[in-house]
């Protein structure tokens, strides 16, 4: 697989291809949700539910890589959200696997994996992974977004929100 030369590059990358999106946000949804030095997470995706449902078909359509819109389409929302002092990680090490996302703001971090859709076993397997991420980071609560790509399925099924307790940690499922 191809990959960047380091870190840097690997960030610039992520940002250049997001940078449109980031760009023509509506400024209103920065900031709103940090507050006594910690992120409201769940109030935070629960709203990127809502801008998706509303928005994906267009945003969707500017990027030529479908496949990877909808995780750039969140990384943007985010990193319009945390340039207010916190930190996205993307492809975050833990280990020999890799977490999609991690969020550090004030000594505290916020890991998020990102999956598509693909068959019955998804939702599993991204708990699985999520959860051995949230025991190397010595971590409680995280949020597993799903992104339903099927055209024909109904936006009230796609869009749901579900919390799970495994092995006393928090798992958050963001349907989308």
């Amino acid at each position: 697989s191809i990959q960047a030369a380091n870190p840097m590059y690997q960030e610039i990358i992520i940002r250049t291809l997001s940078r449109t999106t980031q760009e023509k946000l509506p400024q209103n949804i920065i900031n709103k949700w940090i507050s006594n030095n910690s992120i409201d997470m769940n109030s935070l995706l629960k709203e990127f539910q809502n801008f998706w449902r509303e928005n994906s078909e267009i945003w969707v359509e500017k990027y030529q890589y479908k496949e990877a819109a909808p995780h750039l389409i969140l990384q943007a929302f985010l990193q319009r959200v945390v340039n207010g002092g916190a930190r996205i990680s993307r492809e975050y090490a833990t280990g020999t696997k890799r977490l999609d996302l991690c969020i550090e703001f004030a000594n505290k971090k916020y890991p998020i994996e990102l999956k598509l859709l693909y068959s019955e076993k998804t939702k599993q397997e991204g708990i699985h992974q999520l959860s051995e991420y949230m025991d190397k980071m010595n971590e409680k609560t995280g949020w597993l977004v799903i992104f339903d790509r099927k055209s024909n399925k109904n936006w009230n099924d796609k869009i749901y929100w579900e919390s799970i307790e495994q092995q006393n940690k928090t798992i958050h499922i963001v349907g989308l």
